[in-house]
């Protein structure tokens, strides 16, 4: 399929009320259709990986594209240029907290990217880096973890989270969460932590999106015997 033959699909999948919830509770803008999250899985069952299709997609400024082409990318044969591209690119939405994280995750590039990205000075790029780093912790398993690292992270979202512009302290909340959860190691120190950092708040605008406690949230992991286990891709 072309990129253009993919955007035929999507605007006949279009929905007016999710276009509305989208631009209203997300700040998604023009241009995008308003696709349901099921209506684009399908349509990437049907593709599967085209890293080519991947990338002109998200070039097209459309979010539902952009949204479509992460569940379709060859994270494998991404760039350090093509994720550098698209994490510029990524506006709102879910865009820089959870489809350029996923990639980038999912690419050889990724713990190298989280650790520039989370220094950057523009919000929306931070918080991808802090999600990129939410998302290795949980695919990569922990000898493949550079660990000095993520002790350093958690112990600088302790020092810096209440400073933090609003969407970054999200993602380190998640990071807290992620790094208690998925690996063992850190479950006790990632508690520890997440009880002396106390409830996080930020203003995500008028959404559902709600910040957990991290200590009762990893808690409840340990509760049910999964701190550990970890998944197969980070893409959801």
């Amino acid at each position: 399929m072309t990129a253009k033959e993919v955007l035929n699909e999507l605007e006949a999948l279009g929905s007016a009320n999710t276009k509305k919830m989208l631009m209203k509770n997300y700040g998604v803008r023009e241009p995008f259709f308003g696709v349901k999250i099921g209506d684009l899985k399908k349509i990437q069952k049907a593709i599967k990986k085209d890293y080519q299709l991947a990338l002109d997609l998200y070039d097209s400024g459309n979010y539902d594209a952009m949204y479509l082409a992460g569940l379709i990318a060859d994270d494998a044969r991404m760039t350090k240029k093509d994720l550098r591209r698209w994490v510029k690119k990524a506006y709102a939405g879910a865009l820089p907290g959870a489809t350029v994280p996923w990639v980038a995750a999912g690419s050889p590039h990724g713990n190298e990217l989280a650790l520039e990205w989370i220094d950057s000075t523009k919000e929306l790029e931070a918080s991808a880096g802090w999600a990129t780093l939410s998302s290795l912790v949980s695919i990569k398993a922990d000898a493949e973890l550079d660990s000095p690292k993520l002790k350093q992270s958690l112990e600088r979202v302790q020092e810096s989270i209440h400073q933090a512009p609003d969407c970054v302290r999200y993602a380190m909340n998640g990071f807290v969460i992620s790094l208690g959860s998925y690996v063992a190691s850190f479950t006790e120190q990632a508690i520890k932590i997440g009880e002396k950092i106390g409830p996080v708040t930020a203003d995500l605008g008028d959404n559902e999106c709600q910040i957990p406690f991290s200590p009762d949230y990893i808690r409840k992991v340990q509760k049910r015997g999964s701190i550990g286990k970890k998944r197969k891709t980070a893409k959801c």
